[in-house]
């Protein structure tokens, strides 16, 4: 039995219904758990959700979480992967000057080396996007902070994994 924490990246395949948010951060709130990171999307069936969640805990409470978390009427399935199971990015938005953009060079070079693209450049401001591991876009944050960020905002983690999931064949008769 493991101690040691490790991020763990919970995928909850749902119903999309009102309040089932609430009660999935409830179940951590009340083993004061926080969640590193929340993305819901559609996921790869027509009409179910899927809830993409990120912690840091032992892998025990893990499947804990996982058992109570499959009580909700409304989930389907659950499962949970450590970080070597999946193929996961993130991404952010930085917003900063145009002048910026065009008088310093190294603007230029930090985001030709960071692989970030330019979304969108208009007099006062340009937007720039960076998806990849949360360490690059750390990286890339504090970087054009010494220029000055207007605003940023980071995603929650997206994640597949590398095995193939048995999730596809359980939504299919779920959906029949």
């Amino acid at each position: 039995m493991s101690t040691e924490r490790n991020l763990y990246t919970i995928s909850v395949y749902t119903e999309n219904n009102i309040g089932l948010l609430n009660r999935i951060s409830a179940i951590f709130q009340r083993r004061h758990i926080n969640i590193e990171s929340l993305n819901i999307s559609p996921s790869e069936i027509d009409g179910v959700a899927k809830f993409t969640i990120v912690v840091n805990m032992i892998e025990d409470n893990v499947k804990k979480i996982i058992g109570q978390i499959e009580k909700q009427v409304e989930v389907i399935k659950a499962y949970y992967h450590d970080d070597e199971a999946t193929i996961y990015q993130i991404s952010g938005l930085f917003k900063i000057k145009s002048e910026l953009l065009f008088e310093e060079r190294q603007i230029q070079n930090i985001i030709k080396e960071s692989n970030a693209r330019i979304v969108t450049v208009n007099k006062d401001f340009f937007v720039l996007e960076k998806s990849g591991k949360k360490a690059e876009l750390v990286e890339l944050h504090q970087k054009l902070s010494a220029f000055g960020i207007m605003q940023y905002t980071r995603s929650g983690r997206i994640a597949v994994t590398k095995e193939e999931m048995k999730i596809s064949t359980l939504l299919e008769t779920y959906h029949n």
